[in-house]
C-alpha cells in the first residue's frame, strides 16, 4: 500500500488498521474472495497474537482495511461483534460464518492446521472471534 493510498483511506476511515487474512498468498486470495462474495463474515485469531500488538485487537464499530498479500488495500470491514473463547468452544454457527468450510469439523481441522503452522495448537487455546460486515470493496477504487 502506498503512502498516498494509506493516507486517503485513513481520511475516509479514521483509526482503521490494516491486516491480511491467512498466512500465505494462496490462502489470503481465497479468503478475500470469500469476503467479497459475502460468504465470509467472521474471522478468528489466537489471543496470544494480540499480546504484543493490542491495538490490532478488533473493536466493535471500528473499520479496518484487509489487504491483499502484497499490501494492496482490498476491503474495508466494520467489526460487529467480538468474542474471546476457547478453540473447543467455537460453535458450528461461528465456524460456518467464516465461510471456509461446510461443517464445524472441517473448520476445526483447517484451523488446527493453521494454528500448528503459526505458533502452536491446543484445543483449550484462547481465540479472538470477530464478526464483521463489508463497508467497501476497494477493488478498482481510484486513489
Amino acid at each position: 500500500m502506498s503512502e498516498a493510498e494509506y493516507e486517503d483511506l485513513q481520511d475516509t476511515y479514521p483509526g482503521a488498521g490494516t491486516f491480511r487474512f491467512g498466512d500465505s498468498k494462496a490462502l489470503s486470495d481465497e479468503l478475500i474472495a470469500l469476503v467479497r462474495a459475502g460468504k465470509k463474515v467472521a474471522t478468528c485469531g489466537a489471543l496470544r497474537d494480540f499480546e504484543d500488538e493490542p491495538e490490532a485487537m478488533p473493536v466493535v464499530g471500528r473499520c479496518d482495511i484487509a489487504t491483499e498479500w502484497d499490501g494492496t488495500p482490498a476491503v474495508v470491514i466494520r467489526t460487529l461483534k467480538v468474542d474471546t473463547l476457547r478453540f473447543c468452544d467455537v460453535t458450528e454457527e461461528m465456524a460456518l460464518a467464516e465461510g471456509e468450510n461446510e461443517t464445524l469439523e472441517g473448520w476445526q481441522d483447517g484451523h488446527k492446521r493453521y494454528f500448528e503452522r503459526n505458533g502452536g495448537f491446543d484445543p483449550e487455546m484462547m481465540l479472538v472471534f470477530e464478526h464483521f460486515e463489508v463497508v467497501e470493496d476497494l477493488n478498482g477504487r481510484a486513489i
